[in-house]
């Protein structure tokens, strides 16, 4: 048999004495006292709650978010569905393309250390596509399950269509020296 012992802040009668008051017609429950009542608040201070004073613009769509400057090289695509994602990766399997898909989130600090970077290497190396994969859509997260996406940055690499290494976490100097192997030659 368990016991269960009260605090003894619980069995305090002010507490208690409600639980036990008989409840009529005539006898309407108790009411609590509103908590801003209580409150010997100036009266120069608003009576309801202030929005906060800063705002973050926090975007959950992808493509109201930008990779990189508008300036930015053109080979960065945006994939904003499932069927975005299934039709580049159909694309880079059946043309033999050389490609990178770059699983990231807005709210990975990594993503965003990693991301001039992956800038910078596609204006060096302009025949390699990169595909960037935010994991926060919605329609994703079966995708990325059987991709076996589990965190971010996450990239995975493919010379001539298939499939030929994998990075997970942000290693730049990995990264580089991935890019250069793979695609220095092409």
């Amino acid at each position: 048999m368990v016991v269960r012992r009260i605090h003894p802040f619980f069995l305090r009668p002010s507490l208690l004495r409600p639980l036990f008051q008989a409840r009529s017609l005539n006898n309407p429950p108790l009411q609590y006292p509103n908590p801003s009542s209580s409150l010997n608040a100036p009266s120069s201070l608003p009576k309801t709650p202030s929005p906060p004073l800063l705002r973050f613009p926090f975007y959950s769509s992808p493509s109201l978010r930008s990779f990189s400057s508008s300036s930015g090289s053109s080979n960065i695509v945006l994939i904003n569905s499932v069927e975005e994602f299934n039709n580049s990766l159909s694309k880079v399997q059946d043309e033999s393309l050389h490609a990178i898909f770059y699983f990231t989130a807005v709210w990975c600090g990594p993503c965003r250390m990693l991301a001039p970077i992956i800038e910078e290497l596609g204006k060096k190396y302009p025949h390699v596509t990169t595909y960037k994969i935010d994991i926060d859509q919605e329609s994703l997260g079966s995708t990325l399950s059987k991709l076996q996406i589990f965190s971010v940055p996450t990239l995975h690499f493919f010379q001539k269509g298939k499939k030929v290494n994998q990075i997970v976490g942000a290693d730049v100097a990995q990264l580089k020296d991935t890019m250069e192997n793979l695609y220095k030659n092409d």
